[in-house]
């Protein structure tokens, strides 16, 4: 049976709808039933929607992630282990590297939505495909699991202190602070090898009217190496196109739509095209080892971001400048497509000054 390559998009986990006064937010996955590449692949995928004083309570999770702010800005507090907490600000565009055992919540302040997106390794999880939260507080907490005699031993202190650990937060995961409520202001020394804005950064890559990327590796977050993968940020402007490529370590590529839309196709063994679609704002796919995938832009451009499973991954493009094609020996190309010399020499004449990202044709 053919895997499902469709795009998706993720559906709410928990939380409440968005009218209710004491709504913090709602956390959204993909589910591997829907997106078995999911679960071939190994990856989780979920996105957090605070409202406005919503706060994420604190959590650990079953696998290393990468998180990205989609939206918005907010206070992000992060204990790696046997650790201080570092308390940061975040804001649409941030990249954050969040490896095992670490420890985390968020919170959101403003009027705007903060939305923070999650993609991860779930080889070591529980689930593949899927990530595990494990919550500190809560009425799904770890103290509603352990007896009050545990609790009141562990942490030392009396009945009245531990029922109050167990049974005050009637809420899971999610849930809305009073206004008077003082939270921890993010420190600016604690920012910084913790995130990197990629809308920020510079460029690894930046052509003229087609498109740029920002790579996220352990040059520039150190921490993604612990984590295990690497990320991206592409923009590609409207009507240009990216060219095909594939990973060439072997490893799989996420992408999420971030904004705009665009056509899509991936090309897979045998020359069978697998996947042709339309993609737009809150898709999620995943390519298939060594498949070829190609976008190109609808006029209001499009932009994605991707984890892709190794921290410091190597790709192999098929067209432009740099494209695989052009290392091939002019003997060898004739023969393999079995065309006379002059056609060869058309082939190779084309696409010599654009690397990657290839402009609109002209009209």
């Amino acid at each position: 049976m053919e895997l499902d390559l469709s795009p998706k998009l993720a559906k709410k986990v928990y939380g409440g709808d968005g009218d209710g006064d004491g709504d913090g937010g709602s956390y959204y996955a993909w589910c591997p039933t829907e997106l078995p590449m999911l679960r071939e692949g190994n990856i989780g995928a979920a996105k957090l929607a605070l409202q406005k004083n919503g706060f994420a309570l604190p959590r650990y999770s079953d696998s290393s992630k990468v998180a990205y702010v989609l939206q918005g800005a907010g206070v992000a507090g992060i204990i790696l282990p046997e650790s201080e907490e570092k308390v940061i600000a975040i804001k649409k565009g941030d990249a954050i590297a969040l490896p095992f055992g670490v420890i985390t919540w968020w919170y959101n302040k403003d009027d705007t939505e903060l939305e923070v997106l999650f993609m991860g390794d779930t080889s070591k999880g529980h689930k593949a495909g899927q990530f595990t939260d494990f919550f500190l507080t809560g009425a799904n907490s770890i103290f509603t699991g352990f007896t009050t005699d545990f609790v009141k031993r562990a942490w030392d202190v009396d009945d009245d202190t531990a029922k109050a650990l167990i049974g005050n937060q009637q809420d899971k995961g999610i849930v809305k602070l009073d206004t008077n409520v003082k939270m921890p202001e993010p420190k600016p020394d604690h920012r910084k090898g913790m995130a990197l804005n990629c809308e920020e950064a510079p460029l690894d890559t930046d052509i003229k009217n087609a498109g740029n990327v920002v790579l996220l590796n352990t040059k520039n977050l150190p921490l993604v190496g612990q984590v295990g993968l690497g990320a991206d940020l592409v923009r590609l402007e409207g009507n240009a196109m990216c060219s095909p490529g594939f990973s060439c370590d072997s490893a799989l590529q996420v992408t999420y739509i971030v904004k705009g839309s665009g056509r899509l196709q991936v090309v897979g063994v045998d020359g069978k095209r697998v996947l042709e679609t339309m993609v737009k704002p809150g898709n999620l796919l995943i390519v298939p080892r060594f498949f070829v995938v190609s976008k190109i832009a609808d006029p209001e451009g499009l932009s994605w971001f991707s984890i892709i499973t190794t921290p410091n991954p190597v790709f192999t493009h098929l067209a432009g400048s740099i494209g695989a094609w052009k290392a091939i020996s002019p003997e060898v190309l004739q023969a393999a497509f079995k065309v006379p010399v002059e056609t060869e020499k058309l082939f190779r004449s084309k696409r010599t000054n654009d690397a990657i990202f290839f402009p609109p044709p002209p009209q």
